[in-house]
C-alpha cells in the first residue's frame, strides 16, 4: 500500500465547515500574533462547537506548536488521533496498531488513514521534543512498522534520534 497515493483521496480540510466554524478559524488566523488571546478564545469557540472538526484540531494544533505551547498541542495531538481512530474504526491506543488494520482503514478513507498516520508521527515528535524519548520511540517505532516503505518519514527520524543517542553516549 502507498501511502503517498492520493487519487481519488478526500482530505481532512476538504470536509465542508458550517459557516460559523469558518468565520472563527479565519477570524482566528487574522488575529495570530495578537497579545490578547483573541486566537486561542476563537479556537476554542470553534472546538467547543464542533470538537470533532478536524480543521478545528489541526488549528488548535498548529496555534499551540507555534507557541511553544507543547503540553497543549499534546493534547489537541492525542484528540486528532482518538477523533481519527473512531472514523476509521481503528483500535482506541495508538499502541495496538498492527499493520493487518490497515487494510480495513483504507476502505474507509487513505486520505484520512494517512492523516492519522501522520498525526501519530507529530505527537512522537512533540514527545521526543518535551524530553519523554520512551513513548516517542515507540510511537516512531510503530508508525515504521505500519509504513514499511518510509513513505512518511518515521524510520528516518527514529534513525535521527538514534544517531543522537549514541552521539550523547
Amino acid at each position: 500500500m502507498d501511502l503517498m497515493e492520493f487519487d481519488q483521496t478526500t482530505l481532512y480540510f476538504d470536509e465542508p465547515l458550517p459557516l460559523e466554524i469558518e468565520c472563527l478559524l479565519r477570524d482566528a488566523g487574522a488575529s495570530y500574533g495578537q497579545s490578547d488571546g483573541e486566537a486561542e478564545a476563537l479556537l476554542l469557540r470553534a472546538y467547543f462547537l464542533a470538537p470533532e472538526q478536524l480543521m478545528v484540531l489541526v488549528a488548535m494544533y498548529r496555534y499551540y506548536f507555534y507557541q511553544h505551547r507543547l503540553d497543549d498541542a499534546l493534547l489537541v495531538a492525542d484528540r486528532t488521533l482518538d477523533v481519527a481512530s473512531r472514523r476509521l474504526d481503528l483500535p482506541a491506543k495508538w499502541e495496538h496498531m498492527h499493520p493487518d488494520h490497515l487494510g480495513h482503514a483504507v476502505l474507509r478513507s487513505m486520505g484520512l488513514l494517512r492523516f492519522y498516520l501522520m498525526v501519530l508521527k507529530a505527537t512522537a515528535y512533540i514527545h521526543l521534543r518535551q524530553g519523554n524519548h520512551g513513548v516517542g520511540e515507540a510511537m516512531l517505532e510503530k508508525l515504521a512498522e505500519l509504513d514499511s516503505h518510509d513513505r512518511l518519514g518515521g524510520q528516518a527520524l527514529l534513525n535521527v534520534v538514534r544517531e543522537e543517542q549514541e552521539v550523547e553516549a
